[in-house]
């Protein structure tokens, strides 16, 4: 008699980015439903979300209408009113906070069977969270953005690549985001509650990404030293800056460039803080 074949697919703990992709469409498509069910939660804020960009948006263009010859930092009123409105749909896509899982799980100790599983820990988490910034594309971003259309006059990009070079952009921050998320819950790996790091990182995240303002406003030196030596303004500012054409296409392609070596650094970042974690990890209670 044939022996049954009991095999599965397994993402190496050594080499998590190179293995089956069955495992990890099965997860980001579990990532899409669970955050399908919360149906309220969605339409709560989506709501929140509209009021704080007629907010934003009217400071933003009063901004505007002070500035010498109404472009301050190179956008005019239609690129602002479009920075705002696309900004507060990609909040909830990006997801800048609001995660604890994995250092809930750390402190309970239920991360112990997290590395019992066949996928690595990195990819079990970024896999449904690609399937919930699906889900928050969908449902989170497009209502600010039609409402934006109907109270102001927003900017439409007028080059052909914009459009599919955005939604490269916005994978690219997804993905970083998730990666220093990965990296702020995994302190708890060492000081056993990350409230500390993720407090932190809730007041810093909105003002290094360009939420509150286009970074453009900060004086070019400090601008471009975010840019170049930290990941943060790749999480809103880029994929924004992209959308409103602020830059010519050869410096579009750049920033984007520069997303993609910033979220493949945090991704193996993750991957080596999370292998290190594992040789003294300790699972309170016993």
């Amino acid at each position: 008699m044939d022996r049954l074949d009991a095999s599965m697919p397994r993402i190496c703990a050594y080499r998590p980015f190179r293995e089956s992709p069955a495992p990890f469409g099965a997860l980001a498509r579990s990532g899409f439903r669970r955050y399908s069910t919360y149906r309220q939660a969605t339409i709560a804020g989506s709501f929140t979300n509209i009021v704080f960009g007629f907010l934003r948006c009217y400071v933003l263009l009063a901004v505007a209408a002070g500035a010498v010859g109404g472009r301050p930092a190179g956008y005019d009123p239609a690129q602002l009113a479009m920075f705002v409105w696309a900004g507060q749909g990609l909040l909830t896509v990006v997801s800048l906070w609001g995660w604890s899982e994995l250092a809930d799980r750390i402190r309970s100790g239920e991360v112990t069977a997290d590395l019992l599983r066949p996928v690595h820990p990195v990819i079990g988490y970024l896999a449904p969270d690609l399937g919930r910034a699906l889900h928050a594309l969908i449902f989170r971003f497009v209502p600010p953005l039609v409402v934006g259309l109907i109270f102001f006059d927003l900017y439409l990009p007028g080059r052909w690549f914009t459009v599919p070079l955005f939604a490269l952009s916005v994978l690219f921050a997804v993905v970083g985001s998730l990666g220093v998320r990965f990296l702020v819950n995994a302190t708890a790996y060492w000081l056993h509650d990350a409230r500390g790091p993720m407090i932190l990182w809730t007041l810093s995240a909105g003002l290094l990404a360009g939420l509150y303002f286009p970074l453009r406003f900060l004086p070019g030196w400090l601008a471009v030293t975010l840019w170049v030596a930290t990941p943060f303004p790749g999480f809103l500012q880029t994929p924004l800056d992209v959308l409103v054409e602020r830059d010519p296409p050869s410096v579009q392609a750049g920033l984007v460039a520069l997303q993609a070596c910033w979220a493949a650094a945090l991704l193996a970042l993750a991957a080596f803080v999370q292998r290190r974690a594992e040789r003294r990890l300790v699972a309170q209670g016993g």
